[in-house]
């Protein structure tokens, strides 16, 4: 319950962490963006209505929008460097490990397919997409992707991710329409990332026997 009620208020709860902790703000960012990213464990960390939410609290001037964007980005890259790494390391033995509630194998099934049908563009469109995010370096890294072509793949996509979605919360974060609704704006955010996995869930199941 707290950790939904964090998730919908996030402009309340960050402009007040902003007030508490000054420029630490930039550090507490780093680590939630890293772990969502780089730790295949932590997936229901927030992305996406968290970058646009800080991308609206730096228009009011609560943080710089250049520093906050270099943090993002350094925390989204090498969130996936790391999560590539471990995936690397433990290469299919993965398929080993015990279902868990933070771990399905199910999830690493299907974005291996959805690396069948994207290839190296899964590191780029799962940027956008929960859960595909956090899965897609440690598949990459389980399938012994290029490091090279990783690393390209990688900085695309954070890029792309990181400064599409700070960029629109400092522009439009703190219009009225949307602030007084940002409940509601935040719950749009995670429904429409949501929208083609469940889309995916719904073609398989009806394609299923």
């Amino acid at each position: 319950l707290a950790f939904t009620t964090i998730l919908l208020h996030l402009d309340q709860h960050l402009t007040q962490m902003v007030a508490d902790y000054g420029t630490w703000i930039y550090v507490i960012l780093f680590l939630i963006i890293f772990s969502e990213t780089g730790l295949v464990v932590a997936p229901f960390l927030p992305g996406d209505s968290l970058l646009f939410v800080a991308g609206a609290v730096a228009a009011i001037g609560g943080m710089d929008l250049g520093v906050l964007m270099a943090v993002l980005l350094a925390a989204a890259m090498l969130g996936n460097i790391v999560n590539y790494s471990i995936g690397r390391f433990v290469g299919e033995r993965v398929y080993q490990w015990p279902d868990s509630w933070f771990f399905k194998k199910s999830s690493i099934d299907k974005t291996s397919e959805f690396f069948v049908k994207h290839g190296g563009k899964t590191l780029v469109i799962s940027r956008f997409l929960p859960l595909f995010r956090t899965f897609a370096p440690f598949v990459a890294g389980i399938g012994q992707m290029a490091w090279p072509r990783f690393l390209l793949f990688n900085a695309i996509g954070a890029i792309a991710w990181v400064v599409s979605l700070t960029v629109a919360g400092y522009f439009f974060g703190n219009l009225p329409i949307i602030k007084n609704n940002l409940t509601v704006v935040i719950l749009a955010i995670i429904g429409i990332s949501l929208l083609p996995v469940v889309w995916g869930w719904w073609q398989h199941r009806k394609s299923a026997p």
